[in-house]
């Protein structure tokens, strides 16, 4: 699957995401603009008609001019410019508010503007069952006599109940941008495990091509008839055919040795010292290298005893090493730092002065068949199975392993395991 499509393909997918959020996003906002305009007004109303209510009780039929203020989104004040019967007040609320469909709870006070102080005060639940909030601190309206203020605590959310169909429209779109994002994660994701297998089979036919060549140019020598006339000549070619094979048979079981992800790694566990462990094992493989390798050993740990299966600790050990002498010139220098953070626990630190890993792919360098992107270049043999392979011994002896590493300035892999 080639990368332009795919970023074309990912560009509009965000576009049309983005906009149909924005979208949907804008239109919610103006529906619930409309309907708290909607709000406002039946609330005017509904004040106006309290008030002609109160006043034709009191035998007044003097209206004042304009008597509902909106000092707030929430909170409504009612001049009346007369007494003002609690009982009666709360009765027309509620039968003015519900004839104009206002159905939320409320706060109302009684303020007698005489003596500059609230006579009375109450809450009246909804019908949708909203619980009183605490009393709050109302505005002051600096009216005449009586009036009265009315404050809907639980207005917008009351609103967006009352958007029913805008709320089902929204959680559908929703349910479409989810599967949408998720789709376009397995795209992205298919599109990666595409490019780590195409590079695994280049890496693979990369490798095994040298050794079939040598292979297959000593086995024609070998039907040369008059070779056995010569057994010294004859025996080399036999073993180099021999140490070729020996070559491929490793590298396949390498590889299907991680190949089942699902299979549970055998352990034989047994308590060793690890910092002799290291020696041994890093002695041998610095004598098998061409490289000249500047090697530093640093026990630092004071509890280095670890109940571990002794082969796959080497093998975690060689193939640390090992990277580092790949990705290094032709003079590698390596040091190995031991340490404990607590009694519980020790660090075998790998540091080297190579290439590096960058940033972007250190996330990744652990995962099965990956390997750092070099392009046409293969320079360094691999399948991308050795990190895979020292990640998973990590985690079956209960412990972890971490990349510090910048481009040019080498790299530390640090291995943590518990200790006995």
């Amino acid at each position: 699957m080639k990368s332009r499509p795919i970023r074309i393909f990912v560009v509009l997918a965000l576009i049309s995401i983005l906009g149909i959020v924005i979208t949907q996003v804008y239109w919610f906002n103006k529906a619930y603009q409309n309907n708290e305009e909607e709000f406002n007004k039946n609330a005017n109303i509904a004040f106006r008609e309290v008030v002609k209510g109160i006043l034709k009780f009191n035998s007044n039929t003097t209206v004042p001019v304009d008597p509902v203020k909106r000092l707030t989104p929430n909170y409504f004040a009612v001049m009346v410019n007369d007494k003002i019967n609690a009982g009666l007040l709360e009765y027309y609320l509620q039968t003015e508010l519900k004839r104009f469909n206002i159905r939320q709870g409320f706060e109302y006070s009684i303020y007698d503007c005489a003596n500059e102080k609230i006579v009375y005060g109450g809450y009246v639940e909804g019908e949708g069952n909203y619980s009183p909030k605490e009393k709050i601190n109302l505005p002051k309206w600096n009216g005449d006599n009586y009036y009265f203020t009315v404050y809907f605590p639980h207005k917008a959310s009351g609103i967006v109940k009352q958007m029913s169909l805008w709320l089902y429209s929204s959680a559908i779109i929703i349910i479409v941008v989810i599967f949408f994002s998720y789709s376009l994660f397995v795209i992205l994701k298919q599109k990666r495990l595409s490019e780590i297998q195409r590079d695994f089979i280049n890496n693979m036919a990369h490798e095994t091509r040298t050794p079939l060549a040598t292979i297959t140019i000593s086995a024609q020598t070998l039907k040369d008839p008059s070779i056995v006339q010569n057994p010294q000549r004859l025996l080399n070619y036999a073993t180099i055919i021999m140490d070729e094979a020996v070559k491929l048979k490793n590298q396949i079981e390498r590889v299907l040795s991680v190949a089942d992800s699902e299979s549970v790694m055998q352990l034989n566990k047994e308590n060793f010292d690890v910092h002799l462990l290291i020696e041994n094992v890093v002695h041998q493989l610095v004598q098998s290298t061409n490289k000249k390798v500047n090697l530093k050993f640093d026990p630092m740990a004071t509890h280095s005893v670890i109940h571990a299966d002794k082969l796959h600790i080497s093998n975690l050990i060689v193939n640390l090493v090992d990277n580092s002498i790949k990705y290094s010139g032709e003079e590698v220098s390596i040091h190995i730092k031991t340490s404990n953070k607590n009694t519980k626990y020790i660090d075998l630190q790998f540091s080297d002065d190579g290439q590096g890993i960058s940033k972007d792919y250190q996330k990744r360098i652990f995962d099965k068949f990956y390997r750092v992107p070099t392009g046409n270049i293969h320079n360094a043999k691999g399948f991308g199975i050795g990190l895979n392979f020292v990640a998973l011994i990590a985690r079956a002896h209960k412990g972890h392993i971490k990349v510090i590493s910048e481009i040019n300035r080498g790299s530390d892999f640090i291995v943590t395991l518990p200790t006995i």
